[in-house]
């Protein structure tokens, strides 16, 4: 629905490139009022892209990025936008990616604050970045760890799996694990790596790390991929590492009535965090208290060796590959895409 009065648009200074910023009294988020406006919005966008080491910037530059727009605000439509507007200022760069589907697109190459305040003014509340460089989309240099509470559990029991099994099982693989909130229930725990790797090897290596984690978990975690098979478990979503698939980068603002922020911070900070304190509203003091604590995540690529070691151990105790998601074509080695209950070829017991 059209607003009933637009404010006039006003020019934003970020890092010396004018971004225009439209109609900055729109009410983004209601619940917010005055203080969940899209210039409330685009203010925070700008500082979290710019104070500090900026962090924002940090965890977007030159990755293809993703737009998760409601240009009407939160409660409005929310448009997916993956390809970059053909009209668009000359500072905004862009990057080809190949989908699953074997198609491309020219999606947003982040450079600069200035790119990120853009995307901002269109209505982005979320950035959803890939886990590759745009100099090499087809290698990846994150691993992700995606904890997604299923009915039944909450973000206090993805965080004891992370704190008590992901984080020593981490410390006994020489590996460095960097936490942060995914901005609701969940929990993401990036590992920075080597580019060496394409996207099947990076996930046959987080599915070796997954499993894991399950088998340590004292049935608390799960990495069964039909929901019915999950029960009141923890799914460690192994195909957020799969091509095409991204996370709400760190720093970005999600679709919740308080404007909650994806934020990452220290293992020891992770004890009692609460998502719902880290806002648009406390989040940037937070940064400029302590710093970012995924400040030093680009110093730590490390090799996938060990992990690809525990797959190959699993495929020869009969583990092999699991589904991947409905928009990949058909891939060697995967099982069946059938879910379990209507697998008529299923082996049942007795």
């Amino acid at each position: 629905m059209p607003d009933a009065k637009r404010s006039p648009a006003v020019e934003l200074d970020v890092g010396g490139v004018p971004v225009r910023l439209s109609n900055p009294d729109k009410v983004y988020f209601p619940r917010l009022g005055e203080a969940g406006t899209k210039r409330r919005l685009v203010e925070y966008y700008r500082t979290v892209a710019t104070a500090g080491s900026a962090p924002l910037l940090q965890a977007l530059r030159e990755r293809p990025t993703h737009l998760q727009r409601f240009p009407d605000g939160i409660e409005g439509e929310e448009i997916y936008q993956k390809r970059v507007p053909a009209r668009r200022p000359d500072h905004v760069a862009t990057c080809e990616v190949t989908f699953p589907s074997g198609r491309t697109a020219d999606v947003l190459r982040v450079r600069s604050a200035a790119d990120v305040v853009w995307a901002a003014n269109l209505g982005t509340v979320t950035f959803h970045p890939w886990a590759v460089r745009c100099g090499d989309v087809d290698r990846p240099d994150e691993l992700r760890i995606d904890f997604d509470p299923q009915p039944g559990t909450a973000f206090d029991d993805a965080r004891a799996v992370a704190l008590e099994v992901l984080r020593p099982l981490l410390d006994e693989l020489g590996l460095v694990g960097f936490p942060k909130t995914s901005g609701g229930r969940g929990l993401h725990v990036y590992v920075r790596i080597v580019p060496e790797w394409d996207f099947v090897g990076v996930r046959r290596a987080g599915i070796a790390l997954m499993r894991e984690v399950e088998r340590r978990s004292g049935g608390r975690a799960t990495t069964a991929w039909w929901k019915e098979e999950r029960g009141q478990r923890i799914f460690l979503d192994f195909n957020q590492n799969a091509r095409d698939k991204t996370i709400a980068s760190a720093y970005s603002v999600r679709r919740t009535p308080i404007a909650t922020v994806s934020t990452p911070l220290t293992w020891d900070e992770l004890v009692d965090a609460d998502p719902d304190d880290l806002t648009i509203a406390t989040v940037p003091g937070l940064l400029e208290r302590r710093g970012d604590p995924m400040a030093a995540m680009d110093e730590t690529a490390q090799a996938l060796d060990v992990l690809l070691e525990m797959a190959e151990r699993d495929a020869a105790a009969g583990l092999g590959d699991l589904p991947y998601p409905p928009t990949h074509p058909k891939m060697p080695g995967e099982p069946k895409r059938v879910q379990p209950s209507r697998d008529t070829d299923r082996k049942r017991p007795g």
